[in-house]
């Protein structure tokens, strides 16, 4: 199986511009993500529109390819990079990763296991969920919620807390409910992939601000992995520098 993975990363953030590019127990967050992909990817790119973002990849030896500035999100520039990247290789992928920028705390396990979700057919498109631990909050809103079917595909992801459980104190709902939070890392076929690009923006979608709603309102299956390691997302300046205080730990172990 011929799998790419792909790490979108623009510069032009609005709550934090410059974000790949900032600096981590001496590298660029980018680098960080980019090292652990690369480990397990034997394709794996950066695709950006940004030349600082192009030229500090180039300078610690990876792989980028440039992608169109009018991209709404990191699904359709991970679509662009494929078209790109299997013209230029003269290869056709069958499982496409999108890693995000921000996630320098992904660990290869994750990413293979993902990966893993591919070996039935009938898998279009995959990604990780983690159960909230006791001292997390689950009703911080920069924490998307997803909701699992017996089958474990998400049916559902919410910056809400979901389900609502009627009648308990919510103080006590994380006693009584398995809250799973999502991993930002998805997986697709290829021809899913350019699919979900022409789909137009839903009310789901834009109301939650979740890209993912959309696929689910038209249809597509979105299978999950549960995953037992944490991951720290950096969406701010104030998350960067909660991730640096734990990068030495954690970069060293």
């Amino acid at each position: 199986m011929k799998v790419l993975g792909i790490i979108p990363a623009r510069y032009a953030s609005t709550r934090f511009p410059g974000k790949p590019l900032a600096v981590i127990a001496g590298k660029p967050m980018v680098q960080w993500v980019y090292e652990r992909a690369s480990s397990v990817f034997e394709w794996c790119y950066v695709a950006t529109d940004d030349d600082r973002i192009k030229n500090t990849v180039e300078a610690f030896g990876g792989r980028v390819v440039m992608t169109s500035e009018l991209h709404r999100s990191g699904t359709d520039r991970c679509a662009e990079a494929l078209d790109r990247i299997e013209a230029e290789l003269q290869l056709r992928f069958d499982v496409v990763v999108n890693i995000q920028s921000d996630e320098p705390f992904i660990q290869p396990e994750q990413l293979q296991t993902v990966i893993q979700c591919f070996s039935n057919p009938d898998t279009q498109i995959a990604t990780l969920v983690k159960p909230f631990v006791n001292d997390e909050d689950i009703f911080n809103p920069n924490s998307p919620k997803v909701v699992l079917n017996s089958k474990g595909e998400a049916i559902y992801f919410s910056r809400s807390v979901i389900p609502y459980l009627r009648g308990k104190d919510p103080e006590n709902w994380q006693l009584l409910h398995k809250y799973y939070k999502h991993i930002g890392l998805y997986a697709y076929r290829p021809d899913i992939l350019r699919k979900l690009t022409r789909l137009p923006q839903t009310t789901l979608e834009l109301a939650e601000s979740l890209e993912q709603l959309r696929w689910i309102e038209n249809g597509y299956r979105i299978a999950t992995v549960e995953t037992d390691t944490e991951t720290l997302a950096v969406d701010t300046p104030e998350d960067l520098e909660r991730v640096k205080l734990a990068a030495e730990k954690f970069f060293n172990r």
